[in-house]
């Protein structure tokens, strides 16, 4: 027997709350410096289909790679269309890279959270703060952080892509990225790939039962309650 089987209001609010249309969908931004695994961990989260995260595709003005797919890796358009975006308050981040613009749209986050399902943010402390600014309590802010510097660098050394002083960069691009931690609601240190993956799988189970993101099936449910 269940905990639901025992309890009659438990399965109501199983229902009720966890559907897609009875509580709010939340923003799951993972942010980290480049080798603390924050790609593996977003790669790990997506393969969980029962968790059902919709990752956010931003929009850019750089031309598309050969090996790139619009609307599945970013949607490409051109400088005027991102510029009248921004311009109209539509992008909950943007940035400037290399004289290539990125940035993440509203709208389409928006009619994801309308349903009740949580979109994933794969971006760094700047774009973090922006988006929290914008959406409130609908941004969950989680910062993944390495075991040690030493670690990191042997990371990074390890992916065999970078000449030495791209590796000394990223180096010093991370110990600026990590002095931003406390921005973050939740912070992780990745030395274990699955107890940080089985973190991250707690902290958004916990906050899809915040009451905030179900008040509405909650009060309904209270006032059958006290009926």
């Amino acid at each position: 027997m269940t905990v639901e089987d025992k309890h009659p209001h438990n399965r109501l609010l199983a229902e009720e709350v966890p559907g897609n249309t009875m509580r709010r969908g939340f923003i799951l931004i993972l942010s980290s410096p480049s080798g603390a695994g924050k790609t593996t961990l977003t790669r790990m989260l997506l393969q969980r289909h029962e968790l059902d995260l919709n990752l956010s595709i931003s929009v850019t003005t750089r031309p598309r790679r050969s090996s790139e797919v619009d609307g599945i890796h970013y949607r490409f358009i051109k400088q005027k269309q991102f510029e009248a975006l921004r311009d109209a308050g539509e992008l909950l981040e943007w940035a400037e890279v290399h004289g290539n613009f990125y940035g993440t749209p509203r709208e389409p986050v928006e009619q994801i959270l309308d349903l009740g399902r949580d979109v994933l943010f794969d971006i760094d402390y700047q774009g973090t703060q922006q988006v929290k600014a914008k959406t409130g309590i609908d941004a969950v802010t989680i910062f993944i952080l390495p075991p040690s510097m030493a670690e990191l660098q042997a990371r990074l050394e390890r992916r065999a892509e970078d000449r030495a002083e791209i590796i000394a960069r990223r180096l010093a691009e991370a110990r600026n990225e990590i002095q931003r931690w406390t921005q973050y609601d939740y912070v992780l240190i990745n030395d274990d790939l699955q107890d940080t993956f089985a973190a991250l799988l707690a902290i958004i189970e916990a906050e899809r039962r915040r009451a905030t993101r179900s008040r509405e099936a909650i009060g309904r449910f209270v006032d059958q309650l006290l009926a």
